[in-house]
């Protein structure tokens, strides 16, 4: 692999060559940079839709360019999350990590607040807004840890995932 792409090859890397693979592994210049077109991308689509009038079209919170954006982009932001903790040598269902509580608040935090109003009571309700509250601060948690896990460098050489994405005895690259 060529270790010496600009900033602009890595970013496009994710949808260009890799839009859904969701095996081998990602170096953080790839993951990083792509992370930051993204969000460089989401924020002029916002500004455009703000100017032209057309923001919060979709779900009171999206407007459409946003939207699209956002569901052609999904699986490469997943796959290239995969295969960064792939470089770290860990299992790609550690992306999963945030998501479970934070359902779980909703589920669970959810159903007691409904039960609690159905039943009138304010201390059910109260009750269902804590646990909420701390599965949410449980999947915060789990955020900070998976972003550890993405910032923290690959294993050197090859893992079980294969072998190192700046190709053997390769060291750091100027993007990362």
């Amino acid at each position: 692999m060529n270790s010496n792409l600009t900033p602009v090859e890595w970013a496009k890397r994710p949808i260009i060559e890799k839009y859904a693979d969701f095996s081998g592994r990602a170096p953080r210049a790839e993951y990083w940079w792509y992370t930051l077109a993204l969000i460089v991308a989401f924020v002029v689509l916002s500004i455009i839709e703000s100017i032209v009038g057309i923001h919060h079209m979709i779900l009171y919170n999206y407007g459409p360019l946003t939207a699209l954006l956002w569901l052609g982009t999904i699986v490469p932001s997943i796959a290239v999350g995969i295969r960064r903790l792939h470089d770290t040598n860990r299992s790609g269902w550690w992306i999963l990590l945030p998501i479970v509580p934070y359902c779980l608040a909703f589920i669970l935090g959810g159903a007691a607040m409904v039960g609690g109003a159905a039943s009138g009571s304010a201390l059910g309700m109260s009750a269902g807004f804590g646990l909420a509250a701390v599965f949410l601060f449980i999947g915060f948690i789990c955020a900070l840890v998976l972003l550890v896990f993405m910032v923290l460098p690959g294993t050197p050489g090859e893992n079980r995932y294969g072998p190192n994405p700046y190709g053997e005895g390769a060291a750091a690259v100027a993007a990362e």
